[in-house]
């Protein structure tokens, strides 16, 4: 059945079309008989306002859209639910946008939300190079906020979490524990976290003059697929080559390496340990407990948030911001066993 229109609500209720729409949007500028009338008329048809026609003629939005690498990592979970405790509380909604790692796909979602008008966009880019589809929406005077990503540009705000200390916090925890062949597991490298973790790790071995061998095993995403296969890589190696501890470039990957681990009979920690990044839920909660450096997931998807809708509110006068949190390192059973007592 058709939707009724506004002119069909001021047919049934005998007044023009201006009175209903005072009646919509000031109704204490009308007569309490007349307002009734057209409450009524609106009740009878079944009338619903088009609010996202109106805040398209206003040049304004009441939705934000949040861009995330993988809907399905429990990570982005925990970043979307602390933005959107910010922008539902202003009154707006929040969209969620899966990129899945492909910057043609993330391009598509930047094209339709800039078609829309959307009040803003949180985003976690795919690449960390020229980003030419962002830089059009903040021309258009669409407020663009990078979520766990930094940027040395002065047109956007950014929060992130110092990626290069938590990839120095993972190895040097490694290292103290007297491991001495270590795999670095992640990928692909284009993605600016991914590479950033790796670049901490190598810089916690030059730093400490450490002879520790660091292996990178390159993968095609972020997944616990992807991790269990990098350990099936690791496991063909012969014994004497093979890595004693693996750093995940996150969580899903270092689970993943725990499940092939453990189906094949190696003993974690006693045989080879593992540190994954993030702290995701199922980390503490693992067959073996995972290490893990910790994000403040839940403030950095707040902070995203409340940045964008003082940019979206202040507009020219806004002054953009750069939030960096800092990584904790959280040791559990999976990397808690000193090399140097094992036989």
């Amino acid at each position: 059945m058709a939707t009724a229109n506004i002119k069909e609500v001021a047919r049934h209720a005998g007044v023009s079309l201006g009175t209903v729409s005072n009646v919509l949007n000031r109704p204490d500028t009308v007569a309490p008989a007349t307002r009734q009338r057209v409450l009524d008329a609106i009740t009878t048809l079944g009338y619903v306002r088009n609010d996202s026609a109106r805040q398209l003629r206003a040049g304004h939005s009441r939705t934000v859209a949040i861009v995330v690498l993988d809907v399905a990592n429990p990570f982005f979970t925990d970043v979307v639910r602390g933005a959107e405790q910010v922008i539902e509380g202003a009154g707006a909604m929040l969209v969620v946008c899966n990129s899945g790692e492909d910057s043609a796909r993330e391009r598509r979602h930047l094209e339709l939300l800039e078609e829309q008008r959307v009040r803003g966009v949180l985003i976690t880019p795919v690449d960390h190079g020229p980003q030419p589809t962002l830089d059009k929406l903040i021309e258009r005077g669409i407020p663009v906020v990078l979520v766990d990503r930094g940027t040395g540009r002065a047109n956007r705000c950014s929060v992130a979490v110092d990626d290069v200390l938590g990839g120095r916090l993972a190895m040097d925890h490694l290292l103290d524990q007297g491991h001495q062949r270590i795999a670095y597991l992640g990928g692909p490298l284009t993605i600016a976290q991914v590479a950033d973790r790796h670049a901490g790790a190598a810089a916690a071995l030059q730093d400490r003059g450490s002879t520790a061998e660091l292996r990178v095993a390159v993968t095609t995403s972020l997944t616990v697929a992807a991790g269990r296969r990098a350990a099936e890589e690791l496991l063909a190696l012969p014994v004497r080559k093979r890595p004693t501890a693996v750093f995940c470039a996150n969580d899903l990957i270092a689970l993943g390496v725990l499940q092939e681990l453990t189906a094949r009979g190696v003993r974690v920690p006693i045989d080879v340990a593992i540190v994954g990044y993030d702290d995701i839920e199922f980390a503490g909660a693992a067959a073996v407990p995972l290490s893990s450096v910790r994000q403040p997931r839940d403030q950095l998807g707040r902070a995203a948030a409340e940045l964008l809708l003082e940019e979206a509110e202040s507009g020219d006068t806004h002054r953009h911001r750069h939030v960096v949190f800092q990584p904790e390192m959280v040791v559990r059973r999976s990397s808690d066993q000193p090399r140097r007592t094992r036989r």
